[in-house]
């Protein structure tokens, strides 16, 4: 039997907003990218596009061979997860997706890993490719082929022109997939035209008959000993615990969220300012404490427990690229805003997924806040340094099935008056 390995990836520049996916497939057995499939998709999240990516790659595989076997390497642990069985998929936008990949070839002969994003560039740079082209208005393929793609289409995949493309055409305008390789093009059209009709979100004010969105009130934790003297305080240091201050401040959380009535779940960060914080308000509210690792704040590094000015003062050149470079990583190894980014958007994905349509609190940290509300906003990285997020303090954000998000609230303390 015949094994391939295929990579796939999706992105989306404002999640939502414009799209595309890029996906590979490689021969397991010498590493040779045998094809390779990209498309710019418009408006859409990014996991849409990555079970788009997804789509287009297992396709890919099977019209090399019917009969391969196929090993999905990708960086979206959501995806990796659904479609692995162990996490549910509710969000309307992905379950169709799923569907679809889960019947391009039997469950038995396709298996799933995650991978980390630097160990998935090359359907990274399809993908960007993608929406790069799109950005411009230009048709863009990528550049590999193989010598059955000179050959027409794989015996059975059909070239008609109303089924995709016909050697050396091109794809037609409804043909889905852009793809380089043996009949892929073929075999992407009517599927991923019903894909398009369920997963592309819309823009603008949203229609009326989506439903209720799911609602995450973000709590930033209470104060700590090392929150008055404004020191770092991530997830790589001493991991405080509540000041008395912290502790009312908590209290006077849980009963303004309790004369709202509106929270069904509460969701909390794994260090102890918001274990204690969001033990506090369950209490209040009659609820379970559900703990997410994704929802710990950034690893500062050799900044932990220092000051602003101290930090400052012991390593310089490391500030001064932290505070204009959304990559680099505090001094020691800590975490670069842009991993956070990813960590928080794959963590939002799998909350959004298991709690739909209900308004859930989340208790974490002052970084993941503002990355939930830079990216509901499509914001740049720089704007995380012009929010001002209190500690006790709420915020909320609403996800629509369709992908669109909507900031509600920020940084109100007015319950602490």
């Amino acid at each position: 039997m015949r094994e391939f390995i295929v990579e796939a990836d999706g992105g989306s520049r404002g999640n939502p907003g414009p799209a595309g996916y890029g996906a590979v497939v490689l021969d397991a057995a010498t590493g040779e990218a045998l094809v390779e499939a990209a498309e710019y998709i418009g408006v859409a999240t990014n996991n849409v596009a990555e079970y788009r990516g997804l789509l287009a790659g297992l396709r890919a595989a099977r019209d090399l061979d019917p009969g391969a076997a196929v090993h999905v390497r990708m960086d979206s642990k959501l995806v990796v997860e659904q479609m692995s069985g162990r996490w549910k998929i509710k969000h309307p936008d992905l379950k169709p997706l799923a569907v679809q990949a889960a019947g391009v070839l039997p469950a038995d002969r396709v298996d799933y890993e995650w991978i980390p994003r630097e160990r998935n560039k090359h359907a990274d740079r399809l993908a960007n490719e993608a929406m790069d082209a799109g950005r411009r208005g230009e048709q863009w393929s990528p550049s590999r082929s193989t010598a059955a793609l000179d050959a027409g289409p794989a015996p059975g995949a059909g070239s008609t022109p109303g089924a995709g493309s016909t050697p050396g055409a091109g794809p037609t305008p409804d043909a889905g997939t852009v793809v380089r390789g043996p009949g892929v093009a073929a075999a992407a059209g009517a599927d991923l035209r019903a894909a398009r009709a369920v997963a592309t979100p819309s823009t603008g004010w949203a229609p009326a008959d989506l439903g209720a969105p799911s609602t995450f009130v973000l709590l930033r934790h209470g104060e700590t000993p090392l929150t008055p003297q404004k020191r770092f305080s991530g997830s790589g240091g001493s991991d405080p615990s509540l000041s008395e201050t912290g502790r009312e401040q908590a209290r006077r959380a849980a009963a303004a969220l309790a004369r709202r009535g509106t929270v069904e779940a509460v969701v909390s960060s794994p260090l102890a300012r918001t274990r204690e914080t969001a033990g506090i308000v369950a209490a209040r509210l009659g609820l379970e404490v559900a703990v997410e690792d994704g929802l710990r704040e950034t690893d500062f590094g050799a900044w932990e427990g220092l000051t602003f000015g101290e930090v400052r003062e012991r390593h310089p050149d490391d500030l001064n690229a932290w505070l204009t470079d959304p990559a680099a990583r505090p001094t020691g190894g800590g975490e670069s805003f842009t991993a956070t980014a990813e960590r928080i958007a794959a963590t939002r994905d799998g909350l959004v997924a298991a709690y739909p349509r209900r308004t859930v609190l989340l208790v974490t940290h002052v970084t993941p806040i503002k990355t939930l509300v830079r990216l509901a906003l499509g914001a740049p990285p720089e704007s995380l340094f012009r929010m001002e997020l209190s500690a006790a303090s709420l915020s909320a954000v609403a996800y629509y099935a369709d992908g669109n998000a909507s900031v509600r609230l920020f940084n109100d303390t007015s319950h602490l008056s």
